[in-house]
């Protein structure tokens, strides 16, 4: 099980300041939406290059001229782009082909999808990533449910990661549904000990890996 540790919403020296106190505990690097709209490539560029060994993904949230994106995510340094699952069928085949292409890869966002049929929709074009997110306008009014994994039960072909306000304290539920990827922003980003936090988070995960 992964650490993907989210960048968002935070400055270009905030950014590296965390990824200092996490980077030995974490396994992917997030350039959240945020920063990319605030800081462009350039950013993406910047953090492959001080840590070229560690997964990066570019949070693209691509939802039209798919090609051009994926190209730029990946000329850029990504390993892996976003791209929200409402897109047309064109736009994610088009990301997929430049992925295999440049061997990368794509996480498709499941921000707002309800319908197991746009599930066998993206299998059948060939996604094998796909990202539960609970959004952080919803996470206003509620917390992330749980039952959102049934979209990708019985979907063996699908590597899931999981995000939307994951904290120590929700942790452990999510771990009984068997994520390959914890998506952790805030809960690291705004702690006072972030280091300590991740570090906690990865003993959570490890003790739940060996005992299961």
């Amino acid at each position: 099980m992964k650490i993907q540790l989210a960048l968002d919403r935070l400055t270009r020296e905030e950014c590296y300041t965390i990824l200092e106190q996490t980077e030995s505990h974490i396994d992917w690097i997030e350039v959240g939406t945020g920063v990319i709209k605030e800081y462009g490539m350039a950013i993406v560029r910047e953090i492959k290059e001080k840590y070229p060994y560690k997964t990066l993904v570019a949070d693209m949230k691509t939802c039209d001229a798919g090609r051009h994106e994926a190209l730029q995510a990946f000329e850029a340094g990504a390993d892996i782009t976003t791209v929200m699952a409402f897109s047309a069928d064109q736009t994610i085949a088009d990301v997929l082909e430049v992925a295999r292409n440049n061997e990368k890869r794509v996480m498709i966002d499941l921000l707002g999808v309800t319908d197991s049929h746009r599930m066998a929709d993206l299998e059948e074009l060939g996604v094998d990533l796909v990202s539960l997110h609970f959004g952080k306008d919803m996470q206003k009014k509620e917390a992330m449910k749980l039952d959102m994994f049934s979209l990708v039960e019985e979907r063996s072909g699908l590597e899931v990661a999981v995000a939307g306000g994951i904290s120590l304290d929700s942790l452990p539920d999510i771990m009984h549904k068997s994520p390959s990827v914890v998506i952790v922003g805030s809960a690291v980003t705004k702690a006072k000990d972030k280091g300590k936090v991740v570090s906690t988070m990865r003993g959570v995960m490890d003790d739940y890996e060996n005992n299961h």
